[in-house]
């Protein structure tokens, strides 16, 4: 198969390099793959090199080389590396099932000159021979064309083709799911900023402990007590765990040790990370200012504390092996200085969520990096100044937030401890003197789920003598997605913008031909639409400024209300509900169902042609008569 593609040599490798590295991402069978180091060996090498590790069996198939170099450029005869061998290990899912699959090897080949990658399935047979499975030999290939690039798939033996869907997949599959994918990451020509997923720990262990913690702890998921998504949050720190709990045995390997490490996670949340650490012979406890409903379910061998924590000497852990901030917040970069001021010894894991400096809001300063890889590049060098080793790495785990940072040993020697900490203390006061005067009182005016105004005493009896301007989360939680606004204020914003829309006149003849369904809907006034900066310039300043202070402002406001608003491409329209479609989604049908004749019909209320639908056909209620009363919990999403 051929497929026309827009890219140059760079992207073509870029996307080679994620079917390699990652395969999981394309082929949801498999959970990953490791791979040996690549020889790059010339022309002339690459024979003896692949007899070196397929154990001779090459020797056993000549034509091999010739498919090798059947596509590759004529560069003629050359003696420098244009070839690169490496083997990867692929890992099913299923590999730690009863009855496992196997793990599947692969030699790798890159002609580097001629844009080709050959994938060599290699088995070991009952005698312990490496063999070569001709049949299921394939290679990917970029060549020039005349005015653009084609991606090209070729097999060796596609007649003989086998497959068993997983390590060896079908013939129909490589062509329709792998080389489009291919094609798409190759015009991409985008390197990620980020490492690949558990690039610092065992893929096989991390794959066969997921598989186990995720059996043992799902029933969680059946009596989840939270308002929040039970198997997101579930599998996410199951998954987080994990990670953990493979890093920590490997560190025990490394330093000959045996008892486990003891931990403090620093705004533990619903507490799970700490059940799932505890459960699994780690001792420790986490902290945070308010306690969930679920910590009573997880016993006495649970341990977590309510309580605010505030970065000073009150809050130091000298006997603590390692320090985890799991989407900590305001407290994210306090926590390798916390760690380094605990004691020498003391490591951290962090995984950075929300954008916070040492007191306030992150404040954005590179606009050639997304703001995201500037927050963690910001992390990782407060973890340097700190003193640590810090290595970076990627999760696998259901947020787009999921880059950790891991602050090993130290940069410096024990006895070096007292100029560390100089240099921690003036890297400290002048980031706190980078944000000024201004910054801080908007921060104290906008303070919303993750500060606390009246914690000043609090933090002074703490002993909170490590800078000024930190303020702890709320212990109570404030609601900032407009959801909380006084029903009265999101009233006269909703009728006074769609009056405006409805007000507009002008549309073309052939777009309300096009809005007309049906006789019943001729005359009935869709209005026009506003930019959200029209939509803005409708209010008053003092109704902005309300709108300010919560997440995402106006435009928020106006999605919470999609029964009257469609909001697309920054546009605002009045929401036709008869071009609504069929959901054909079975858990938004139940989600409609709940929610069926809980709400007036604003157009029933409102709108001067009163609702396109008749009752029946209308998901809201019109008039009182119509109401039934809701079964729905509102949503949160804190952990």
């Amino acid at each position: 198969m051929n497929r026309e593609v827009k890219c140059r040599p760079e992207g073509f490798w870029c996307a080679v390099d994620v079917w390699i590295k990652k395969p999981h991402v394309v082929n949801k069978r498999l959970c990953g793959a490791t791979e040996t180091e690549y020889r790059h060996v010339s022309c002339e090498e690459l024979e003896l090199c692949l007899c070196s590790v397929t154990g001779g069996s090459v020797r056993d198939f000549p034509h091999i080389l010739t498919f090798l170099r059947a596509h590759t450029a004529d560069t003629g005869h050359q003696t420098a590396p244009g070839w690169s061998v490496g083997v990867r290990t692929v890992i099913p899912k299923a590999w730690m099932q009863p009855g496992a699959a196997k793990l599947y090897k692969e030699v790798i080949v890159k002609d580097l000159n001629g844009q080709t990658v050959t994938f060599l399935p290699i088995e070991e047979n009952s005698e312990g021979h490496i063999i070569l499975k001709e049949s299921n030999v394939y290679q990917v290939q970029l060549q020039e064309k005349t005015d653009d690039w084609m991606l090209s798939l070729h097999t060796l033996r596609p007649e003989q083709w086998f497959s068993d869907g997983v390590g060896y997949p079908r013939l129909t599959w490589l062509t329709s799911e792998l080389l489009p994918k291919l094609a798409h990451w190759a015009a991409q020509d985008k390197a990620t900023e980020f490492k690949s997923t558990l690039s610092l720990i065992s893929v096989e262990k991390y794959s066969i402990l997921y598989q186990q913690l995720k059996l043992k702890y799902k029933e969680l998921i059946k009596v989840w007590p939270e308002v929040t998504d039970p198997e997101k949050f579930v599998f996410e720190d199951v998954a987080i765990a994990t990670y953990l709990l493979v890093l920590w045995a490997e560190e025990r390997a490394e330093k000959g040790i045996t008892s486990k490490q003891s931990f403090v996670d620093l705004g533990c949340g619903n507490g799970l990370l700490v059940h799932i650490l505890n459960n699994e012979g780690h001792p420790g406890k986490g902290i945070d200012i308010r306690k969930r409903k679920i910590w009573d379910m997880y016993g006495p061998n649970t341990h977590l504390e309510e309580k605010a924590i505030t970065p000073s000497a009150a809050f130091l852990f000298p006997e603590t092996d390692w320090l985890i901030g799991n989407h900590s917040d305001e407290l994210t970069p306090w926590i390798p200085v916390i760690a380094a001021r605990s004691s020498y010894h003391c490591r951290y894991f962090v995984l950075p969520c929300c954008f916070f400096d040492f007191c306030g809001k992150y404040q954005r300063r590179q606009c050639k990096k997304s703001q995201y890889r500037e927050y963690v590049d910001f992390i990782s060098e407060v973890s340097a100044v700190c003193g640590f080793q810090t290595h970076e790495d990627c999760l696998r785990i259901p947020s787009t937030k999921r880059v950790c940072l891991i602050g090993t040993s130290r940069s410096y020697e024990l006895a070096e401890e007292e100029l560390a900490e100089v240099k921690r203390t003036d890297y400290i006061m002048g980031r706190q003197a980078l944000i000024d005067n201004s910054t801080v009182v908007t921060q104290k005016e906008h303070s919303g789920p993750h500060h606390h105004q009246g914690d000043g005493q609090e933090m002074t009896k703490a002993g909170c003598d490590w800078g000024t301007g930190f303020q702890p989360r709320e212990k109570i939680e404030t609601v900032r997605n407009c959801a909380a606004l006084p029903r009265d204020f999101v009233d006269g914003i909703v009728l006074k913008v769609a009056m405006a829309l409805l007000g507009l006149t002008g549309k073309k003849k052939e777009e309300e031909e096009e809005d007309k369904i049906g006789k019943e809907s001729i005359g009935w006034n869709l209005g026009g639409s506003l930019s959200i900066r029209e939509v803005a310039e409708l209010l008053d300043q003092s109704t902005l400024q309300t709108l300010k202070k919560e997440c995402g402002g106006l435009q928020t406001l106006l999605k919470n209300n999609h029964q009257v608003f469609r909001v697309e491409g920054g546009k605002v329209h009045i929401r036709d509900w008869r071009t609504r479609g069929t959901q054909t989604d079975p858990k938004r049908k139940s989600q409609i169902s709940d929610a069926l004749k809980t709400r007036l019909c604003w157009f029933h209320t409102h709108h001067p042609d009163g609702c396109p639908l008749p009752s029946k056909d209308c998901v809201f209620a019109h008039g009182a008569d119509d109401l039934r009363p809701s079964t729905r919990p509102l949503k949160k999403h804190r952990r």
